[in-house]
């Protein structure tokens, strides 16, 4: 959903989730490059961009942490404004929901809604390419938001091809201890070579085993992984849990004929700190149909 009023944009800014993620190779640069599917869901931040007279980029509500030269939301309007080399200036205000660290995408999310947002705002007219093309230099995550649909993506995580998915709602699990991404990249036994599959294999069974190469790493420095994995079969007999990106929250598909009363009372029990919340998956970022046809 977004909200235009007069000088005032209200966007949603949507998690993803992987659902799988291998690592297929290494650049000479030093970038993984991997396979994975990416599936939009309903866990969302709220991002609320006002235009100012002033000629500067204010954000409201910093996160309590966050340096400025850190703060993706502020990296992206401060891209976009200098790319288009216009005097403009906005205020951001950015309402977490999704937690930092958590392999959700969401500090990703917020960043490419910013770059749509303002791009709607300051009547920039960029296309979809080009919004893209910016969102990677903010990371490998950022372009697939854009893009605003779920997709088969592979090289960095800017080669992605638009895939049709059931909608279906999970269980996603975040164990309060969050994992840096450098960290698990890192690693020298995060695997590294993992044979490539293709898209329509993957779109033949996509509920089937494959896996995710930074589960292994993740488990090992991040004990509370493991421990969310374990509490998700335990409570979900045969569900088959898996981790999310670099991690670390944890995912599993949830069947239909589980009751939703019983779902939220498994969530009421969860681990102290633990955040948990059934999602539904989405087909589009709320955001997308602002970006102009390219």
């Amino acid at each position: 959903m977004s909200e235009v009023i007069h000088d005032k944009l209200i966007l949603q800014s949507p998690a993803k989730l992987n659902l799988f993620l291998h690592i297929v190779g290494r650049r000479p640069d030093g970038y993984h490059l991997l396979q994975s599917a990416f599936q939009l869901i309903d866990w969302c931040d709220t991002i609320t961009l006002k235009r100012i007279s002033e000629n500067e980029i204010r954000h409201a509500n910093p996160i309590p942490g966050v340096l400025p030269e850190n703060d993706l939301v502020v990296r992206a309007a401060s891209l976009l404004k200098d790319f288009c080399q216009i005097k403009a200036g906005v205020e951001i205000h950015l309402k977490k929901e999704i937690p930092m660290g958590a392999g959700l995408g969401g500090g990703s999310s917020d960043a490419a809604t910013t770059l749509i947002g303002l791009n709607k705002l300051w009547g920039l007219d960029l296309d979809t390419n080009t919004l893209c093309k910016l969102g990677l230099q903010l990371g490998a995550d950022v372009p697939f938001f854009i893009f605003g649909k779920n997709a088969f993506v592979e090289g960095i995580g800017e080669k992605m091809q638009e895939i049709g998915l059931d909608q279906c709602d999970f269980l996603v699990i975040f164990p309060k201890q969050g994992i840096p991404t450098i960290r698990i990249f890192q690693d020298p036994q995060l695997t590294r070579d993992h044979g490539q599959i293709t898209m329509e294999g993957f779109l033949a069974s996509p509920w089937s085993s494959l896996s995710n190469d930074c589960q292994a790493v993740a488990m090992r420095i991040c004990p509370e992984v493991k421990q969310a994995l374990n509490w998700i079969s335990q409570a979900i007999p045969g569900s088959e849990p898996r981790m999310s990106g670099s991690g670390s929250s944890v995912f599993a598909l949830l069947d239909p004929k589980i009751e939703r009363e019983k779902l939220e009372n498994l969530l009421q029990n969860l681990p102290k700190g633990w955040k948990g919340r059934v999602v539904r998956g989405l087909n589009k970022n709320p955001a997308y149909n602002l970006i102009s046809s390219d």
